[in-house]
C-alpha cells in the first residue's frame, strides 16, 4: 500500500528507515568537527573579535563613538535592535503556529528556526543596553525595589514594554526549544561512546526514556508552549513598532506600524532560515531532510509577507496626502527624494520587487536563486529600518535643526561583530546539537516512505512493516524508543 501522496511531494526523501534517521542526525555531532566547520567558525570568532573590541571602544569612551548627533538620536543602534528582532520571528512562528495548525513540513526546520530565534534576540539585547551609555545601571528599567530613593519604572513607555516583551520572548523561546531537544539528547546519550559525551548528554536529557508518559507529558508541554507562544509572534514585534508609533514624529506617528512591523519580522526571519537552512543542508548532507519542498513553502510564505510589506509602503503614502498634514506628507516626500533616496531605493528593490520573482515556479525551486533572494530580503529589511529610523529624525521641524547621520568605524564594527556572535553561536549549535528534530522527522515518515518506514536498511526478506503508533514508533518496540539500533 502507498503512503506517498500523488499530489504533494514527500517531505523526506531517499527512503529513509528510522536507523537511517538517527546516523544522519547524530553524524555531526559524533564525528570531529571537519575543515569546513573550523573554517566557518574561524571566520566568526574573527568578527566576534571586532564586535568585543567595538563594544569597548563603546563602554571606555561612550556613545559619543557611534556617528549620532543632537538631531539624530538613534540611528544604527536601534536599526540593528529592531532587525534583530524580526529575524528571531521566525523561529517562534514556525514551531509554534505552524505546531497548532499541524503542518508536518515544519518538522524538519524548527529546530535550527527556533535556535536562531535565541541567537537573533541575544544579539538584538545588545543594542538598547549599549545605548544607555551606562549599562552596569540597566536594572533600573526593572520595578524592583529600590533602595537608592524614588526611583520608579515608567510603565507608560514603550521602551519598558520592550523590555517585558523582549524577555518573555526569549524565555519562552528558550524552554520551547529546549523541551524539543529533550528526546534527541537522550539518543545521543544512548549511542555516546566517549564518558564526557555521556554525561553530559545524560544531564540535557534529564531522565528522559521514551515511555509512553514522558512522551504524553512531552506533547502536553509542547502544545501549552506553542499556545503562550503564538500571541508573541504577534506581540513582541507590535511593541517593538510602538516605540515608534506612540511618537509624535512624522512618519512614525501611524497606526499601520504593528502589523506592518510583524509581517516585516516574519519576511526577514523567514529569509534568514533560509540562508542557514541552505548552507546546513550542504554542509551536514541533510537534502534528504530540508527538501526542495521545505524550500518552496518557505519561498511561498516570504513572498506572502513580502507582498504585504509593499502594500504597507504604499499605504503609508496613501495615508499621508489623505491626512493633509503637511509634516506628515514632507517625511514621506523626503524618504524617496531626498538625501537619502538610495536606501529608499534599496529598500523598495530588495522588499517588494525581488519577492515577486518567486511567482515563477523555476526560481521558487531553484537552490541558488533561494539563496541569493534571502539575503537581498534581509540586506532590504535592514535598509527599512534605517529609512524609518534616520530619514524621520534627520529632518526636524525647524531647518536649522537638520543633519545628516554618517556611521563611525565602531558603528560598523558592532553590527559586524553581532553578525559574528550570530554565527559563532549558530555554528557551536550545529555542531554539539542535533540540527534537525529526530523524534518530530520519524513521526512523519509514515507519510513520506513508500510501504511505511523500517528499522534497517530495504532487504527484500525484511519482515513487514510493523504498526506505528502516532509518534511514528512501532508499537511492538521497546520501552526505549530512543535506541532505534
Amino acid at each position: 500500500m502507498q503512503h506517498v501522496s500523488a499530489v504533494r511531494e514527500p517531505l523526506v526523501t531517499g527512503g529513509k528507515t528510522y536507523h537511517d534517521v538517527t546516523v544522519d542526525v547524530c553524524r555531526q555531532v559524533e564525528a570531529k568537527p571537519n575543515v569546513r566547520w573550523m573554517a566557518a567558525l574561524s571566520v566568526a570568532l574573527f568578527f566576534l573579535g571586532i564586535f568585543l573590541y567595538s563594544v569597548y571602544r563603546t563602554l571606555w569612551y561612550g556613545i559619543g563613538e557611534w556617528g549620532l548627533n543632537k538631531t539624530v538620536g538613534w540611528a544604527w543602534d536601534i536599526t540593528n535592535f529592531v532587525w534583530w528582532v524580526g529575524i528571531g520571528h521566525a523561529g517562534t512562528l514556525i514551531s509554534a503556529v505552524l505546531l497548532l495548525f499541524r503542518q508536518k513540513w515544519r518538522s524538519s526546520i524548527n529546530r535550527a528556526a527556533e535556535a536562531m530565534t535565541i541567537f537573533a534576540v541575544i544579539c538584538a539585547a545588545m543594542f538598547p543596553v549599549l545605548h544607555m551609555g551606562r549599562p552596569w545601571l540597566a536594572y533600573w528599567v526593572f520595578p524592583l525595589q529600590n533602595t537608592f530613593g524614588s526611583l520608579w519604572a515608567n510603565f507608560n513607555s514603550p521602551l519598558l514594554w520592550d523590555v517585558f516583551a523582549i524577555s518573555t520572548y526569549f524565555t519562552v523561546s528558550l524552554v520551547f526549544w529546549y523541551t524539543g531537544l529533550v528526546p534527541d539528547f537522550a539518543t545521543i546519550r544512548d549511542r555516546a561512546k566517549g564518558p564526557i559525551a555521556k554525561v553530559a548528554y545524560s544531564l540535557l536529557s534529564m531522565g528522559w526514556t521514551g515511555s509512553a508518559k514522558h512522551w504524553s507529558r512531552y506533547e502536553t508541554v509542547s502544545l501549552i508552549l506553542a499556545g503562550v507562544s503564538t500571541p508573541l509572534v504577534l506581540s513582541v514585534h507590535t511593541i517593538v513598532s510602538m516605540d515608534f508609533a506612540t511618537s509624535v514624529v512624522p512618519g512614525w506617528h501611524t497606526t499601520i506600524f504593528p502589523p506592518y512591523f510583524v509581517a516585516g519580522a516574519i519576511f526577514s526571519g523567514f529569509a534568514m532560515v533560509l540562508t542557514l537552512m541552505l548552507i546546513t543542508r550542504v554542509v551536514f548532507k541533510l537534502e534528504d531532510y530540508i527538501t526542495i519542498e521545505h524550500i518552496a513553502l518557505m519561498n511561498k510564505i516570504m513572498m506572502i509577507t513580502g507582498s504585504i510589506v509593499g502594500v504597507a509602503y504604499i499605504t503609508e503614502f496613501f495615508i499621508a496626502w489623505y491626512s493633509q498634514v503637511e509634516f506628515e506628507q514632507y517625511a514621506f516626500i523626503n524618504r524617496a527624494t531626498g538625501p537619502y533616496w538610495w536606501a529608499y531605493a534599496s529598500m523598495m528593490t530588495c522588499n517588494v520587487i525581488t519577492p515577486q520573482l518567486v511567482w515563477f515556479r523555476r526560481i521558487r525551486y531553484s537552490i541558488p536563486a533561494t539563496f541569493v533572494l534571502s539575503i537581498i530580503v534581509n540586506i532590504g529589511m535592514w535598509f527599512e529600518r534605517f529609512v524609518i529610523i534616520v530619514t524621520s529624525l534627520h529632518r526636524d521641524y525647524l531647518p536649522s535643526s537638520w543633519a545628516m547621520f554618517s556611521p563611525t568605524i565602531i558603528d560598523v564594527g558592532i553590527y559586524v561583530g553581532t553578525l559574528g556572535l550570530f554565527f559563532t553561536l549558530f555554528l557551536l549549535f550545529a555542531k554539539f546539537f542535533p540540527v534537525i528534530n529526530m523524534a518530530e522527522v520519524k513521526t512523519i515518515l509514515k507519510y513520506t516512505v513508500d510501504n511505511g518506514p523500517t528499522y534497517a536498511s530495504h532487504d527484500a526478506h525484511a519482515p513487514a512493516t510493523p504498526q506505528t503508533t502516532t509518534h511514528g514508533v512501532p508499537a511492538s518496540a521497546p520501552v526505549n524508543y530512543n535506541k532505534h539500533d
